[in-house]
């Protein structure tokens, strides 16, 4: 059993790169699933939604992490026991498209530094161990640039920066969350794929090639 996750703000071309490694496995005859959060298509996702909306607020600080760290760490609780949580226990490779680590960057930088190794410490707690959905074997960080996510973004609603959610249209929250992703993945282990050189994404395959060499040693093991 393995879960792969790929991390990553914004625009940082996340949804992509699990759809690549997804088909790159498949061909190789693995038996892989891809898994996206939130699951927008579930009703699990109904508070994650009107948070981002703006519903409980306009500022993202609005809702406090634990909170909104809830609201998405539920959505994942019934994605797994109601959608691959079988695949998972019968040895299929998941891949996600974000998971716990997401609270982690988004959530975190709204408590003081000196809580974060805390914070870090009752996601693990919550997500893991009380809602009992698996822990990831390998999280891949895809570091885009806020400058550069940001026009990959506008590119992606056509030039409507009305599209975007309370997440994405806040520069200095999304720097934080920055941050807050350097932080975790030093203290948990991540591995960084760096996304942009010189103020311009790097082509799609490149990044695929680096995801796919970070993520051989996991398919090497029995």
């Amino acid at each position: 059993m393995s879960l792969i996750v790929l991390e990553g703000l914004d625009g940082s071309g996340k949804g992509t790169q699990t759809q690549l490694l997804f088909e790159e496995l498949s061909q190789r005859g693995k038996a892989v699933r891809k898994v996206t959060f939130p699951d927008y298509q579930s009703p699990s996702s109904s508070l994650v939604k009107m948070y981002l909306n703006g519903e409980f607020g306009a500022q993202p600080e609005d809702v406090n992490a634990y909170a909104a760290s809830a609201f998405y760490a539920v959505d994942r609780f019934a994605s797994f026991r109601k959608g691959w949580g079988g695949d998972y226990r019968q040895g299929k490779l998941i891949l996600c498209d974000r998971y716990a680590t997401s609270n982690m960057v988004y959530q975190m930088g709204k408590l003081p530094r000196a809580e974060w190794d805390g914070y870090l410490a009752w996601v693990e707690d919550f997500e893991y161990q009380k809602l009992g959905i698996p822990r990831p074997d390998l999280v891949l960080y895809l570091d885009m640039p806020i400058e550069v996510s940001q026009k990959l973004l506008l590119r992606r609603y056509q030039g409507d920066s009305g599209k975007k959610d309370i997440h994405e249209s806040h520069l200095a929250f999304l720097r934080s969350c920055g941050e807050c992703a350097r932080y975790a993945g030093q203290r948990l282990g991540w591995k960084v794929v760096p996304c942009a050189k010189g103020g311009e994404p790097l082509p799609v395959e490149e990044i695929h090639r680096a995801v796919l060499a970070a993520v051989e040693p996991l398919l090497e093991k029995p």
